[in-house]
């Protein structure tokens, strides 16, 4: 990774920080109106306020900058999408799910605040996103279809034949025989989806052309397969210390995963391809896709 990458990744993180604590302020008035009570706002701060790379609002205002679109108007809905994301991590912890004690070196949500909590602070983020967003629309009536659009284009693939419906057919296929047609729906949908979404919503908010539209769906859908490739191969091969959560977890579970599938190394060579792939659907963007490049290498280089 080059510096001026470093710089540029640093600059769209902070902002994303400053409007996600804008938006769930810590401190709440007890049993005050169009408040959040306090310990729902914890528990929704606890996971949202956690770190992690924020992978997915910054490649939605690196899009929305790469296309000429406002990256101010388009803040609300990268702090939107990673409230999305960490409702559905909060969610995937819980004992029904993947029943998992720690997240990014720490105890999950639910072991923290109990599982009523956690499930109220998953879909507080959910709806706390959707309020966001809609609230962000209109104070720019002259784009409110581009609004709109991004608004569907997030909630298609976060919900019920995105990302949900990945996680529903994962859940299903557990302890079942690895085969290719239901094994690339769950990692298109299950991970793919919401790396597409910041990409089509940022298209939406900034205009972009079907060419640029259809460039992006393939960028976003390769690099989100590849992404859940190396994630499977990490909880191989990866170090548990790094990841900050145990691993091992997805063949104890029986799910089914690329590397059970075709083994580690077909794994490995399924993702090189799906990574170059990636970078090549770049090139109708030419030298303005410089930072969607360097992050593409910078993920298919993680170590956690």
């Amino acid at each position: 990774m080059s510096e001026r990458y470093d710089q540029v990744y640093d600059v769209y993180r902070q902002r994303l920080e400053q409007t996600l604590e804008r938006i769930l302020p810590s401190e709440t008035e007890l049993f005050a109106d169009e408040q959040i009570p306090q310990l729902l706002a914890d528990a929704m701060r606890y996971s949202l306020l956690a770190g992690g790379k924020r992978v997915r609002p910054i490649i939605l205002l690196a899009t929305t900058e790469m296309l000429g679109g406002s990256i101010e108007e388009a803040l609300p809905v990268a702090a939107a999408l990673e409230m999305i994301h960490n409702y559905s991590l909060i969610h995937d912890d819980l004992p029904g799910m993947d029943d998992d004690d720690m997240r990014r070196g720490r105890p999950t949500n639910h072991k923290v605040y109990g599982v009523g909590q956690a499930i109220l602070a998953g879909d507080g983020l959910l709806n706390l996103a959707y309020e966001t967003m809609l609230k962000n629309a209109l104070l720019y009536p002259d784009h409110a279809a581009w609004h709109l659009k991004a608004i569907r284009e997030i909630a298609v693939r976060a919900g019920v034949t995105g990302m949900i419906a990945g996680q529903c057919i994962d859940l299903i296929s557990e302890h079942m025989e690895p085969d290719f047609d239901r094994l690339r729906y769950i990692d298109r949908h299950k991970t793919a989806d919401l790396l597409t979404a910041p990409l089509m919503a940022a298209a939406a908010l900034s205009g972009a052309s079907d060419s640029q539209c259809d460039a992006l769906r393939t960028f976003g859908t390769n690099i989100g397969i590849a992404f859940q490739i190396d994630d499977d191969l990490l909880d191989i091969e990866g170090d548990a210390a790094l990841l900050g959560k145990a691993t091992g977890m997805d063949a104890k579970m029986g799910k089914m995963t690329w590397p059970a599938f075709a083994g580690v190394d077909g794994a490995k060579a399924e993702s090189a391809a799906l990574w170059t792939a990636a970078e090549r659907s770049l090139d109708a963007f030419g030298e303005r896709a410089w930072f969607h490049l360097e992050f593409a290498r910078a993920l298919s280089r993680r170590k956690y």
